[in-house]
């Protein structure tokens, strides 16, 4: 690190030396608890929703109702309450071991934080359907798009599922949509453009990830605020799962015997 660049890293902290600086709002005692410039408790509640709120927590634009409804459809889609899938584990793990409620959830929300399914997808699946929108504008054909991404990355973000194919959750989020009103932005339509060019060759269809991503990109939402918005959305399902492990007797959920394990490693060996 250059010496300019340590003074710019030192300015930077005496800039927030013994103070909070925030953008978003704050607690004025005696006064009002501001939220973006709403008060709270006299603009906020009890007049929007949770989402409604959350979203303004985390873009600093609250949505109409309408876009909250979906938003929290979808955290429906992904709150399955079943103990086998990856994340809901852990909740269930936890449970099973009487941890605390709260460390049961994080512990979940951190499991569900991966490269193939969950938050963790969400800035790969945008950088794919936003790559892809400049090269349609510039003439490059869905075919070309999608051959050239295999030649670089072998898969697609967005699209196929690792377990089952087809995606249950898309169909339930387009009649939602729908049902809301939503019409087709251009990027959900580019994104199914390119779901039926796969389907065609390569018999896979675009999953839930892509098609939230798309939808909210035409909502105009950034990649990384996209990430944000769905960063709790299995919580649900985590509950489910933590709670009904942790009504039941301690260590039920998964045991195992030490003979249930399968050692392929060397064989013992004297150590002196």
């Amino acid at each position: 690190m250059s010496v300019e660049q340590h003074a710019e890293i030192y300015a930077l902290w005496d800039d927030n030396r013994h103070q909070i600086n925030s953008r978003k709002g704050g607690w004025r005692i005696g006064e009002a608890v501001y939220n973006h410039g709403y008060s709270m408790m006299d603009d906020l509640v009890g007049e929007i929703s949770y989402f409604q709120q959350m979203v303004l927590n985390i873009t600093g634009r609250l949505p109409d109702k309408a876009l909250s409804e979906w938003l929290e459809a979808c955290f429906i889609c992904v709150s399955w309450p079943d103990p086998r899938v990856w994340c809901n584990q852990m909740a269930a793990l936890a449970g099973s071991s009487h941890a605390a409620t709260v460390s049961g959830l994080a512990a979940g929300l951190v499991a569900a934080d991966s490269l193939m399914y969950g938050p963790g997808t969400i800035l790969n699946c945008y950088s794919f359907i936003d790559q892809a929108d400049r090269s349609i504008k510039q003439g490059v054909s869905i075919s070309d798009i999608v051959k050239r991404h295999f030649n670089h990355k072998k898969d697609i973000p967005g699209y196929a599922r690792p377990i089952a194919k087809g995606d249950e959750r898309v169909v339930a989020m387009r009649r939602v949509s729908l049902e809301l009103g939503f019409s087709k932005g251009p990027h959900e339509r580019l994104a199914q453009q390119v779901s039926d060019y796969l389907v065609e060759e390569y018999d896979e269809c675009i999953n839930f990830s892509g098609y939230l991503v798309s939808f909210l990109s035409d909502q105009g939402y950034s990649g990384i605020e996209i990430e944000r918005l769905v960063s709790l959305a299995v919580s649900s399902g985590l509950q489910a799962c933590y709670v009904e492990a942790r009504d039941r007797p301690a260590g039920s959920f998964l045991p195992m015997r030490c003979s249930d394990m399968i050692y392929t490693g060397k064989d013992d060996r004297e150590l002196f």
